[in-house]
C-alpha cells in the first residue's frame, strides 16, 4: 500500500522552492508582523479599539463592519483582515519551508510556532475586546505580538543558515554583553506597555481603565531603561571592534545604534509635545526595529554553517509531470 501523504507533503513532493524563494517567504512573514503592529497601534491611536464592539463578529448581528459603525468600525474591522494576511504571509513560509530540498523541519516548525502565536493573539484581541480594552490584555496583545516578531526574526535568519549546531563567532564575554542588552531592551519594552496602558491613548473616546500608575513616573522609568540599552549597545559596538569581530557583526552593531538615536528622539519629541498621535506611531514602529536590531546583533555573534549545498531548485513555480 502506497503511504497516504498530507497536503504539505505532496506539494513537496512535486516542486521545490529555491532557496531565495524560502528567504522571500521568512522576510514577508517579518515585514507583516511589524505592520499588524503599526496598524495596531493605529486603531488605538485614532479612538478605533472598540470600533467593532464585540468579537469574532464586528457587530451582534454583522461578521463585517456596517455603515453605522463608521470610520472607527473601518479601521478596526481593517486591522482585523489584516490578520488574514499575516496568516497568509505565515502559511507561505511554512509551505516553501516544508517543501525545500533537503526538508528543514527547524524552519517549519519556526513557522508553525508563528502561526500558533498569531491564532493565540487573535484570542487575546477578542478578549481585549470583550472586556472593554482592559490594559492589561493590550499590554498582553503587544507583548505577544512582539513574540511573533522575534520567532519571526529568527525564522528570517535560519534561511540564511544551515542546521548544523551554533558555533559562536566572538569570545564568550562578548556574548554575553550582548545577552545582557536582550534582557535590557526586553524590560524596556515591557515598560514600554506600562506606559501606554497609564497614558492618554487608551484606545476609544469612551471611559475607558487605566493603569493606576503615575504617567510621567512610568515614562521616566522607561527613559532609565532606555538609556541602558543604549549604554550596553554602545559597549556591544565597542567590543566587537576591540575583538575584531566579523565585519556584518559590526555592521548589525552600528545599524543598532543608529536605530537607537532614532528612538530615543522620537520618544523624547513625544514626550515634551504631550504625545501627539503620529509620534506615538512613529515611536511603536522604532519599537519593533529596535528589537529586530537588538536580535539581530545577538543572531550574528554564532553562525550554522550548511552541512552540505543546497539542492538546486525546479524552478520557483515549475512542477513535477503528472
Amino acid at each position: 500500500m502506497r503511504a497516504v501523504l498530507t497536503p504539505l507533503a505532496y506539494l513537496a513532493s512535486r516542486w521545490t522552492p529555491s532557496p531565495r524563494t524560502v528567504r522571500r517567504a521568512a522576510s514577508a512573514a517579518l515585514l507583516m508582523s511589524v505592520v499588524i503592529v503599526v496598524t495596531g497601534g493605529a486603531v488605538r491611536l485614532t479612538g478605533s479599539g472598540l470600533g467593532c464592539d464585540t468579537w469574532p463578529k464586528c457587530t451582534d448581528d454583522s461578521l463585517v463592519v456596517t455603515r453605522e459603525q463608521g470610520f472607527h468600525g473601518a479601521i478596526e474591522f481593517g486591522n482585523r483582515m489584516l490578520t488574514y494576511v499575516l496568516c497568509a504571509a505565515v502559511g507561505w513560509g511554512i509551505v516553501t519551508a516544508r517543501a525545500a530540498k533537503p526538508w528543514r523541519r527547524s524552519l517549519t516548525r519556526l513557522g508553525w510556532v508563528q502561526f500558533a502565536i498569531v491564532m493565540g493573539n487573535a484570542v487575546l484581541g477578542g478578549i481585549t475586546v470583550k472586556t472593554g480594552l482592559n490594559p492589561y490584555s493590550v499590554a498582553g496583545h503587544f507583548l505577544l505580538a512582539t513574540s511573533l516578531i522575534t520567532v519571526a526574526t529568527i525564522t528570517w535568519q535560519r534561511t540564511r543558515e544551515g542546521d548544523t549546531p551554533a558555533r559562536p563567532r566572538v569570545p564568550g564575554p562578548v556574548r554575553k554583553v550582548s545577552w545582557a542588552m536582550l534582557a535590557a531592551t526586553a524590560v524596556l519594552i515591557a515598560a514600554g506597555t506600562v506606559v501606554t496602558g497609564s497614558g492618554p491613548h487608551a484606545g476609544d473616546s469612551s471611559e475607558i481603565k487605566r493603569m493606576p500608575f503615575d504617567w510621567s513616573a512610568t515614562a521616566h522609568v522607561h527613559a532609565v531603561a532606555a538609556w541602558l540599552v543604549c549604554a550596553l549597545a554602545v559597549a556591544t559596538w565597542l567590543v566587537l571592534r576591540v575583538v575584531d569581530a566579523p565585519a556584518d557583526a559590526r555592521a548589525r552593531a552600528r545599524d543598532l545604534l543608529i536605530v537607537l538615536l532614532a528612538q530615543g528622539g522620537i520618544g523624547y519629541v513625544q514626550f515634551f509635545t504631550h504625545v501627539p498621535e503620529a509620534l506615538v506611531a512613529a515611536h511603536m514602529l522604532g519599537s519593533c526595529l529596535v528589537w529586530i536590531a537588538v536580535l539581530r546583533v545577538v543572531l550574528a555573534l554564532r553562525e550554522r554553517p550548511a552541512a552540505q549545498a543546497d539542492i538546486p531548485a525546479q524552478g520557483d513555480a515549475q512542477l513535477s509531470p503528472v
